[in-house]
């Protein structure tokens, strides 16, 4: 794809171009958010770094690329956990830069250099969305340790230029590079958990050469700006007053790095190496019945049928449906499916927005995108974990929908939730795939997280893994492990009080059943007898979907996935 890259001039957001670079994107254009020139060279903004913005203007030489630069006009006005588009706040300075990099220069996708806000790459994601460009952020929450060890070995020289944080000093650590100060950061984490790529603030970086540059910026004067003397943590930065760019010698520099060196394709050649019997295991492909074994089934009604509520306020509709006879194609099928939905809430006094998980079963996944055209019509930002199947339906149904609400929460104010969290990454990154639908990637009601279905998908191309079943479901299941932690730091699987698995052929459940215990085994140092107590009612979930499948439903998942799965959590439960 064509990228434009977000650059501040620190190590991040030009690491991520090295990365964009990597997976085979061409970096067409940079693009860079300054202050007013009347105004300090620190924003109080929660958005952008603009210390150093001064030597931004010597990227383009550096680079040999077109630079857009836009002032800041405005300022931090919406400032919650979600972002919708708000006239003056600074994000909108964002969308209008990159709509105008878009007119220019045809880009596709945007390298983003974000590793731990969840501010930034919400809002990030919200001016892509709207300019229907694709983020990219392959440095989402990576290993902070790992990463910095990765910028410094990659060739990539920046140095320290604003420090804010205990056991940072002004006049010990500016101008420092990260090869000098990475040792000492470390202490520090151990000691105070100051984060070692400053993620919390604490330091701030310029880069003045790498991999990607034909020239290297030179920093010729520069003064130290004391912007709080504070007894314990003073904040200083850095003031660049002259710079140039030179030539680079003959040779010297590095190279981006090699594909072979991505992360996910790390962590699947160890999970590879892992799993010595998958080789062992038959790899036997499944699929849905023709439409001519499915013809002997009647016809049955369409009457939603619901569940009766919890103490805590959980509610099941299922058998959400339309018939072929009276709602042709698969569009009108979703909408009336919708409609019926709506009618269910309505006598219970419910919203859309009380739907926290959606079961969608289809007859056919070549029918997935025209689901979705209709499906995200009816949720807005943060819509409801999804799980999405390819099932044996009757032949007059394209597709069926099951739903869990709960109507336990009080809105404080329109659409917001005070009891109710989301994940909903749409960047592509090293970390997990990005939703591929109108869906979340997890849903938070109070104590308890319910998960979107997870498949195989190398998260950097969200193309499926090329292996065997036990590969696909090792997989799967470091998928939801980093969808937990994402949601919250002390979750692991060892949580998960129910899992659905959806396999394609009954002849892929021991080799699931093996990946599974091994992996409970593996978390926390969790004995084999814990794991195989905690294993059994995911066991009886298997082979209970086993049952249906060759009676009724024949699940199957995508072509060439074997194991799909997603996963209920409870944040204070215990296997």
């Amino acid at each position: 794809m064509r990228v434009v890259a977000l650059i501040s001039g620190g190590k991040d957001s030009c690491y991520n171009m090295l990365q964009c670079v990597s997976a085979g994107h061409s970096v067409v254009a940079l693009a860079n958010l300054r202050p007013h020139t009347h105004v300090p060279d620190e924003l109080d903004s929660y958005m952008y770094q603009t210390v150093g913005h001064q030597a931004v203007d010597l990227y383009a030489e550096a680079m040999d690329l077109p630079l857009y630069r836009r002032t800041i006009e405005g300022s931090s006005l919406h400032t919650g956990r979600e972002y919708s588009q708000t006239a003056g706040d600074e994000v909108e300075d964002l969308y209008q830069l990159l709509k105008l990099v878009k007119e220019k220069e045809g880009v596709e996708a945007v390298s983003v250099g974000a590793i731990l806000s969840d501010y930034q790459r919400v809002r990030v994601e919200n001016v892509c969305a709207r300019l229907q460009l694709q983020p990219l952020a392959y440095l989402w929450r990576r290993d902070q340790a790992e990463l910095l060890r990765e910028i410094i070995s990659s060739d990539l020289h920046a140095v320290v230029i604003k420090v804010a944080a205990y056991g940072l000093d002004p006049e010990r650590h500016l101008g420092k590079s990260l090869a000098e100060m990475e040792a000492y950061l470390h202490e520090l984490s151990e000691k105070y958990g100051v984060h070692i790529c400053g993620e919390g603030g604490e330091y701030e970086t310029f880069t003045v050469d790498c991999p990607l540059f034909k020239k290297k910026i030179v920093i010729d004067s520069m003064e130290t700006v004391i912007h709080s003397a504070d007894a314990f943590a003073p904040v200083g930065y850095l003031r660049f007053t002259r710079m140039h760019t030179e030539d680079k010698r003959e040779g010297s520099g590095g190279r981006p790095l090699p594909l072979s060196r991505c992360p996910c394709q790390n962590t699947i050649d160890r999970m590879t190496e892992e799993l010595e019997y998958a080789d062992k295991t038959p790899d036997v492909q499944g699929g849905c019945p023709s439409n001519a074994e499915r013809s002997c089934q009647s016809e049955p009604g369409c009457v939603p049928s619901h569940s009766s509520r919890s103490s805590s306020g959980f509610q099941w509709i299922s058998g959400l449906t339309a018939l072929q006879s009276e709602h042709p194609d698969v569009q009108s099928q979703t909408r009336h499916v919708f409609t019926l939905l709506q009618r269910q809430l309505q006598e219970k006094g419910l919203l859309m927005k009380h739907v926290l998980l959606v079961h969608l079963y289809v007859s056919d996944m070549e029918n997935f995108s025209q689901i979705n055209s209709v499906y995200c019509t009816y949720f807005t930002h943060n819509p409801p974990a999804r799980v999405c199947v390819q099932a044996w339906l009757p032949v007059s149904q394209q597709l069926r929908m099951d739903v869990l609400l709960h109507d336990g929460t009080v809105a404080c104010e329109e659409d917001a939730f005070p009891q109710r969290d989301t994940l909903h990454v749409q960047s592509l990154s090293h970390w997990a795939p990005a939703n591929i639908g109108p869906y979340s990637q997890a849903v938070q009601v109070r104590e308890a997280v319910f998960c979107a279905g997870q498949i195989a998908l190398v998260p950097c191309s969200m193309q499926l893994v090329n292996g065997p079943v036990a590969l696909q479901a090792r997989l799967c299941f470091s998928h939801m492990e980093k969808v937990l932690r994402a949601m919250d730091s002390r979750l692991t699987l060892a949580h998960v009080l129910q899992a659905h698995i959806y396999i394609t052929h009954r002849d892929h459940a021991a080799a699931v059943t093996e990946v599974w215990n091994r992996t409970i085994q593996d978390v926390q140092g969790w004995s084999g007898a814990g794991a195989a107590v905690w294993l059994a009612p995911v066991l009886l979930w298997l082979w209970f979907l086993l049952k249906i499948c060759r009676i009724c439903v024949s699940c199957a998942s995508p072509a060439g996935s074997v194991c799909s799965g997603h996963h209920w959590i409870t944040l204070l439960s215990r296997p």
